[in-house]
Parts: structure tokens; sequence; C-alpha cells
């Protein structure tokens, strides 16, 4: 044991020490005009004492902690799978096993169910239009949630002010938030790293800052609200069909009695086809050349320009198709709220986002979806426990960095072995 870890120990729970005053130990109360400083409880200065003494034994004992959880088997799914040949022929038939489970599953929960799998499918989507840019291209994207905004504002102003539906509405908002990733695209064609963070960091707080501001178009911090929901083939699932006179709705045309789950399943099947779209779209994408290029990209940028490659258009490429899949979940989250406001694209949204792609693997399609389902459903489960969601999180991250760096499902890379 080093000299330098014993000061390092020191210096980490210092700095514990000092956030967690700031953050727990000390708080505001206001009483009628006076403020004043109240201090943490005995129980809470007691939880405060054991993390800082975990984090000093942590960064103190840091080379045995290592090899501790080097020493935690990692599960590989791989290993879990038939062989190679067995497993081309069972695709298909699990895939297909896999999309009928998901359409059934939701006339067999209950409502707030369906409607917490919808909001994972719309991080689902949200993880894959991210592992573009930042899984497949290796761009370190921080202001995300800035097309995902636009993708949102576009459906909803749309059917506001000109009428048009959700189905005509839904690859208008995937287009232009496209566009916004292609103008974003030109500004960060030098930049990488950091730098390149900063940059989309600064560009979705624009985003957002620009629409709290533009009232006359926005609504600014009130928001747009009373925001129509998607139809089946004109078909509304309200009680009253508010469309107009030739308007009917899904319960009257079927001769059902009215229930609300009609609605919230309708937008799970929604949600349920448009994650299937994306998936499909990426899994096309990363086949070809353009899909080649991004992780030539990602690996070494120099040898990529070597190889003759077109750096400009493949950076444009991986912005403006990140974008698209972060249109149609906006468009989506538009729909599904029925109200939006700038509120809801704030920068722990991108955070979150990213945190999806890490979590679940740079560049596999699996990983992604099974953080977005953890990410979604563990704050939902740890409910009681919301003050401290975000060191949750943090923990979270923390030993997933130190067990599995890699991610869940790592990315597969094609290889051959020479045997002897």
């Amino acid at each position: 044991m080093t000299t330098n870890k014993f000061y390092n120990a020191i210096f980490a729970a210092g700095i514990t020490l000092i956030l967690a005053c700031l953050m727990i130990g000390v708080k505001l109360d206001t009483s009628g005009t006076q403020l004043a400083v109240k201090g943490a409880t005995a129980a809470q200065w007691a939880w405060i004492g054991g993390g800082i003494a975990l984090v000093f034994l942590s960064q103190l004992f840091t080379t045995q902690i290592d090899t501790l959880f080097g020493k935690i088997p990692k599960p590989s799914i791989s290993t879990m799978l038939p062989e190679e040949k067995k497993m081309a022929t069972l695709k298909p038939w699990l895939l297909a096993g896999l999309i009928v489970i998901m359409i059934i599953w939701p006339f067999m929960v209950s409502r707030g169910s369906v409607d917490l799998a919808t909001l994972t499918l719309i991080y689902i989507m949200l993880g894959l239009g991210l592992n573009i840019v930042v899984g497949l291209a290796g761009l370190l994207d921080l202001g995300f949630v800035a097309f995902y905004a636009v993708g949102a504002y576009t459906y909803a102003l749309l059917s506001q002010y000109f009428g048009l539906s959700f189905w005509v509405c839904l690859p208008i908002s995937a287009g232009m938030a496209a566009l916004f990733g292609f103008l974003l695209g030109f500004p960060v064609l030098r930049l990488r790293g950091d730098y390149l963070a900063i940059v989309t960091l600064g560009f979705g707080e624009i985003i957002r800052i620009l629409l709290n501001n533009w009232t006359n178009l926005t609504g600014g911090p009130s928001g747009i609200s009373g925001i129509a929901k998607p139809t089946l083939f004109g078909l509304e699932f309200t009680r009253k069909a508010k469309g107009g006179e030739d308007a009917v709705t899904f319960h009257d045309y079927f001769n059902l009695d009215y229930s609300s789950s009609y609605k919230v399943i309708f937008l799970y099947l929604i949600a349920v086809l448009l994650v299937c779209f994306v998936i499909y779209v990426i899994n096309r994408l990363m086949r070809m050349p353009i899909g080649r290029a991004w992780e030539a990209l990602r690996e070494d940028e120099i040898a990529c320009r070597s190889l003759g490659l077109n750096r400009t258009a493949i950076k444009l490429s991986a912005f403006t198709l990140g974008a698209s899949t972060a249109g149609f979940a906006g468009a989506f989250f538009s729909a599904r709220q029925g109200f939006i406001s700038p509120e809801s694209f704030i920068f722990i949204e991108s955070a979150i986002i990213l945190a999806i792609v890490v979590l679940g693997g740079m560049g596999s399609q699996v990983g992604i979806i099974l953080a977005a389902i953890v990410m979604t459903i563990l704050p939902e489960v740890a409910r009681e426990f919301s003050e401290y969601r975000m060191l949750l999180f943090g923990l979270l991250m923390v030993l997933m960095m130190r067990w599995r760096p890699e991610g869940l499902v790592p990315t597969k890379r094609p290889q051959l072995e020479l045997k002897q």
C-alpha cells in the first residue's frame, strides 16, 4: 500500500464530505419571510459518515477491489445460445415468437404496466438513435435531447396549427429532427472528444432556451396542451368523437363498451411497431458500407481518412440518422403525453440516454434494449428512495465500470482464429 493511495483516499473522502454536506447536511428552510439554515438529522449524518468511510476504503484498497471484481463471473449471452448454424435457423422463429408475445402481453397485465412498457420503448428508440452517433461512429453527443424536443414540438405545432394527424406528422418530425442533426454536424466536423461534447451540450441548451423563450409559437414555459392522439384509420379512442360530424370512436365502431385501456394498449402497439422499424433499419445500415464506415471512424479517424473514406459524409450521416430516430421518439412522446413543455427536455434526459448506451454496450442493440429496461424500471421500483435516486444511479454506474466496463452485452466483433 503506497503513500499515494493513502493521500488519494483522504482526498476522495474530503470531496465526498464536502458534496454530502452541501446536498444532505445543509438544508434551507423558509419560515414566513425568514430563510433559515437547518442541519441534517442524526440518521442522515450516520449515512454520510458511512458513505465517506466507504469511499475512503474503496480508494485505499482499489487494487484488491479490482482483483475481486475480476474474479466475479461475467455471464455471456453467446455461451447460452445454440451453435451458430442452429442459431441462424432458429433466429427468425425466435424473433417472430418475441413479437407475438409483445403483442399479446398488454391484454394480460394492468394498465400501469402497459404504460411503463410504452415509456421503456421510447427510451429504447432514443438509445438506439444515440447508439449510431456514440456507439457506432464514436462521436460523444451530450445534446441528443435537442433532437427529441424538435420531433416532439414539430408534431405538436403541426397538429395544433394545421390539424395534421399523427401518421402524417411522424415522418415530418423525423425529417425535421434529421435536418437539425445535419445542421449540427457542420460546426463539429473538426471537433472530437471533450470539445465535441461541449458543443453538442451547448446545442441542446440552445434548443431548450429557444423553446422556452419563443412564447408566441411554442407557448414558452406553459408548453402546448391538447395534442391530438393517434387514431386507427380515423377511429378515435376517446369517449366521444372530437374530430367533427364524420368522426367515429373505436368502441362505437366495434360495438364495445368504452374503456380507457384501449388507448393505452394502442399507444403501446404503436411503440412496438416503431421500435421494430428502427431496429430493422439500423441493422440494415450496419451491414451496408455506411455502417462499416461508422465503425472505422470510431476506431481511428486518421486511419479512416487514409482509406479514402469521406470523414465529412460519415459524421453528417451519423448525426442525421441518429437525430431522425430521436424525431420518431419525440413525435410519439408528444402524442402519448398530450402535453409538452421545455422542462421535458432538460440535460438530465441526455445523460440518461447516454447512460443507456454506455451500460448496454457501445454499438450493441441487445445491450441497449436491456439497459433501457433497467434504467426505466429501476426508478419505479425505487420510488420510495426518490430523494436519493441520482445517488443510486451514480452507484450503479460506478459498479458497472468496475465489473463490466464494456457494458451488459458487449458488441461481438467478427474475427478469424487460426487453429494449429
